[in-house]
């Protein structure tokens, strides 16, 4: 797909971390762009600072989704590249002191990450397969969702979180052949340690921690990385189907 000021995106997650990063990628390069995001603050002042809109999303609620996509559909048109970064790393252990995993917290991080996920593709997906293509390909939009190496090598106290991006994972060539006719591509990248917010907050001597085991570069990725690689997967009309592993050659310990 051809990047250019017509080309309108919707970024789940978009108020910080990686969807920042990505949406300020996108809007730098003319890209229209809309945050959906629950925090209404962060988000309201990066979509101003960008051009952008904000639109408040509960990404695991249909209603809030569908909401949210109108909103930005009127103010910049219909997306044409949808990219999912929402999402929650809570820890817990399958038993632990006695007690097993607390099944909600289970429920709630699979119902966020991951059906939060499909619920903002496939109703951007209908979006798109409505418009005209945009090339001689009938390309009509890309989806890039965020999985984690987690899905691959979860750690100790990953349960939840790799089997939620497990899933995303998964999604990658079903709903890649699904959209196949409507001319929608799907990709997941899976990224390693970046440094996040989340990440950075963390005393130096465990981010150094973090980084050691990162064979090269030998440090922890950094989130414009990532948005480099939404901009290559967008431009890439053959990459389709795939999740890419975004890591300097990480590959997770147990612990």
């Amino acid at each position: 797909m051809e990047i250019n000021s017509n080309i309108a995106a919707v970024i789940t997650g978009g108020a910080s971390g990686l969807g920042a990063t990505v949406a300020t990628a996108l809007a730098a390069r003319g890209i229209k762009v809309a945050l959906l995001d629950m925090n209404v603050e962060a988000g309201e002042k990066l979509a101003t600072e960008l051009g952008g809109i904000f639109c408040q999303t509960d990404v695991s609620d249909a209603d809030s989704v569908t909401a949210a996509l109108a909103k930005a559909r009127a103010a910049n048109g219909q997306e044409r590249i949808c990219v999912n970064c929402a999402g929650i790393a809570p820890a817990a252990k399958t038993v632990s002191r006695g007690a097993a995993h607390d099944f909600a917290l289970f429920q709630k991080v699979i119902n966020i990450n991951l059906c939060g996920t499909f619920n903002v593709a496939s109703q951007s997906a209908l979006g798109m397969s409505n418009a005209d293509p945009l090339n001689d390909d009938n390309e009509r939009g890309v989806i890039i969702n965020t999985a984690s190496v987690a899905a691959f090598e979860g750690q100790m106290g990953q349960a939840a979180y790799g089997a939620s991006k497990g899933g995303v994972h998964a999604l990658s060539i079903p709903m890649a052949r699904d959209l196949a006719k409507s001319g929608i591509r799907v990709l997941a990248i899976a990224p390693g340690i970046f440094g996040t917010p989340m990440v950075t907050a963390f005393p130096q001597e465990v981010q150094d921690s973090l980084a050691s085991n990162i064979p090269f570069p030998n440090r922890l990725g950094a989130p414009e990385e990532f948005a480099k690689l939404v901009i290559a997967l967008v431009e890439n009309a053959y990459l389709n189907g795939e999740t890419i592993r975004l890591d300097g050659a990480t590959r997770m310990q147990a612990r």
